[in-house]
């Protein structure tokens, strides 16, 4: 199979089949999060177990360049009907937390294995500590729910009821978990009889060709992207608001380097592994597809006809040390790791937009807040525990046009659950569910608005879990004179004399009629807001997007009973000079870095790399927590010298480490 038509019609078969493959799925789910949020992918595979085919109407947009290949290895003698499985972030390297469950069926032709259908559910809950199994709280794998290893879950057609009971009897509501896992096997299905379909027509060889024909493809217009963008190193650094529970931020710090058609992403300077929850297994996989989403996004912004499948990566390399966030050893908890991941996406796009200015948005809002509530339905006498809605923001400010609102950029595959829906399934009423005022960064092109939720519960104890919860501390950056956005927040009882702000946290306890209130963060500004056409700003007033106090203040337009004031306009205009700077991150942002400069972070680096894995985030807590009224490297290096004064082992520790440089 050699020539372009007969490959693009292969691929449009494949792509048909992976479309066909979510519609089955989202069809027979039984979860609302994965009915109706669509937390799942399904994707064909080569023999090697790489992706060549995924949706793109239906399901998450992760997992484009994923492989199967290490898990596949894991499991021996497949046969006809068989379908492996797991959920273990740490076996294989396929699922990335334990509510994960990743599916993968054999597809034979001629007695052997010529592709794979496989995908994954985010089962509700899979046990643990906490209802749905998620909390940055958490320290260690084992809490975070049941894990099984790649083993067969269908031998030949037959569930193994064992690993049913198993199931059954570890999580909170199996029978959503049960139901969902079917319906993947359902879609697993679908997507093998239309690969036998597309043998039939393509023939044995020529399909098993073009596939890898397909491949080539798509690594070639990746790589032809990467010749268009300027040679250089691009550095970019950001920040998830804590590490920890009540703890430090983390921060995510990458070297990208472009030279010619290939790119490497260096995150050597990231924060070490984590004692919560928030660290992204990757396995050391250069081209690991959790650390690459954020380039799909990049790639798929400059060429919408690229081919998505594992090509992609070939032109990427990944540098993430072991034992860093984004390289964890077992047993670190890792069930928050989209947390990361949301981050690890900003901080991609913000070294692209230093190489391509005028292609990149702003900051999207960069915080997919899931809302969990276990409650007692006094309905149904029965407890509840279910997916309430995703709370995210908008997108950037674009080159061309504002950020979208409420649910744009990296978080537009999470759908919104009707409320009606919610109220059916969950004992609790919905209060407001909208977007917020004045939360998009301003710019010549507005942020995305923020996304915002308000519900009341009836039972008392009613458990809320609402993982992915940041940009509470530092906010979605603008570019180019645009201004950083709202940030997030998250208020029990808001308008109350028990009104009381949770700050960070992501998990709480209600009692009946107690009121939560969620906020997402907005979307970046891209371009002066001075620049904005104020016809747009005097419809942002109308439409209630913007105050008619921040439109003078933040964008010069002076509003007078919904018209522009063209004269008090111009003067306001003229009062300060247009502004360009490259980002905008906003005071909390500024005055963090003020005390915590690069220099200190490279101080602080240099010694944790130089310590065994056990000991990197307990220094790095006892460094932050002696850094009260010191700043820069000279700062670091103070404090380093108390601790290993209070801390003798430690110092022990580095200086073996020293010698053992020296010799």
């Amino acid at each position: 199979m050699t020539d372009k038509m007969t490959l693009r019609v292969l691929a449009n078969h494949a792509r048909a089949a992976a479309e066909n493959m979510a519609h089955t799925l989202h069809r027979t789910a039984h979860s609302a999060f994965v009915k109706e949020t669509q937390d799942f992918t399904v994707m064909l595979m080569d023999r090697r177990g790489d992706t060549f085919a995924v949706p793109m109407e239906l399901g998450a947009t992760w997992y484009p360049g994923l492989t199967y290949g290490r898990a596949i290895d894991m499991v021996g003698d497949y046969r006809p009907g068989d379908i492996a499985f797991t959920n273990d972030p740490y076996s294989g390297h396929v699922a990335t937390h334990a509510p994960d469950t990743h599916l993968w069926k054999p597809v034979f032709s001629e007695g052997e294995i010529v592709a794979w259908t496989g995908g994954h559910i985010h089962n509700t809950d899979m046990g643990g500590a906490v209802p749905a199994s998620l909390s940055r709280s958490l320290t260690e794998v084992h809490q975070e729910g049941l894990r099984f290893p790649p083993m067969k879950l269908v031998r030949e057609g037959q569930f193994d009821e064992t690993l049913m009971r198993i199931m059954e009897t570890n999580v909170r509501k199996p029978a959503l978990n049960i139901g969902d896992i079917k319906a993947l096997v359902g879609a697993l299905n679908t997507g093998e009889r239309k690969v036998q379909a597309m043998i039939q027509r393509f023939g044995k060889t020529g399909f098993v060709d073009g596939v890898s024909l397909l491949m080539d493809q798509a690594e070639a217009e990746a790589r032809a992207i990467l010749r268009a963008i300027p040679d250089g190193d691009y550095i970019f650094a950001d920040y998830a608001d804590e590490d920890s529970d009540a703890g430090n931020p983390c921060r995510l710090h990458l070297k990208l380097s472009i030279q010619g058609d290939e790119a490497i992403l260096d995150f050597s300077g990231s924060d070490p592994q984590l004692g919560s929850s928030l660290n992204v297994p990757s396995g050391g996989d250069p081209r690991h597809t959790i650390l690459l989403v954020g380039v799909y996004y990049v790639l798929y912004t400059l060429n919408p006809q690229i081919l998505l499948n594992t090509g992609l990566t070939r032109a990427f390399t990944c540098i993430t040390p072991e034992g860093s966030v984004l390289n964890p050893v077992a047993p670190a908890a890792v069930g928050m790791r989209s947390l990361t991941c949301a981050r690890l996406r900003s901080v991609i796009f913000g070294a692209f937009a230093q190489a391509i200015p005028d292609k990149m948005p702003a900051a999207p809002a960069g915080n997919n807040c899931i809302l969990n509530v276990m409650t007692r339905d006094e309905r149904h006498q029965r407890t509840v525990i279910a997916a309430v809605n995703p709370v995210v923001g908008g997108g950037g400010g674009m080159p061309h046009r504002d950020g979208t609102n409420g649910s744009g950029a990296d978080a537009a595959y999470l759908k919104n659950t009707p409320i009606e829906i919610t109220e059916t399934e969950v004992p609790v009423e919905f209060l407001r569910y909208g977007l917020a005022q004045d939360t998009g960064g301003a710019g010549q092109w507005r942020g995305g608005l923020a996304t915002e939720l308000s519900f009341r519960v009836f039972a008392p104890d009613t458990r809320i879990t609402a993982r992915n919860r940041d940009r509470s501390k530092f906010r979605p950056w603008g570019i180019l004179g645009g201004q950083s956005a709202g940030l997030a927040h998250m208020i029990l009882n808001p308008d109350q004399p028990a009104e009381t702000d949770l700050g960070n946290r992501d998990t709480a306890v209600l009692q009946p009629g107690d009121v939560l209130m969620i906020r997402s963060a907005g979307g970046g500004g891209r371009g002066d807001p001075y620049l904005r056409d104020p016809k747009r700003v005097a419809r942002d007033v109308a439409c209630g997007y913007v105050s008619q106090a921040a439109a003078a203040q933040d964008y010069g337009v002076v509003i007078d009973k919904g018209v522009v004031d063209e004269k008090e306009t111009q003067a306001l205009r003229q009062s300060r000079p247009l502004r360009d700077t490259m980002f905008h991150f906003g005071a909390e942002r500024t005055a963090y870095e003020t005390q915590w400069t690069d220099a200190a972070y490279e101080a602080l680096n240099k010694t944790l790399g130089a310590l065994p894995i056990h000991w990197r985030f307990f220094t790095k807590t006892e460094v932050f927590a002696r850094m009260t009224d010191r700043k820069g490297a000279e700062g670091v290096e103070a404090a380093l010298a108390e601790i290993c004064t209070r801390f003798p082992e430690l110092a022990a520790l580095l200086e073996q480490h020293k010698h053992q440089g020296e010799a």
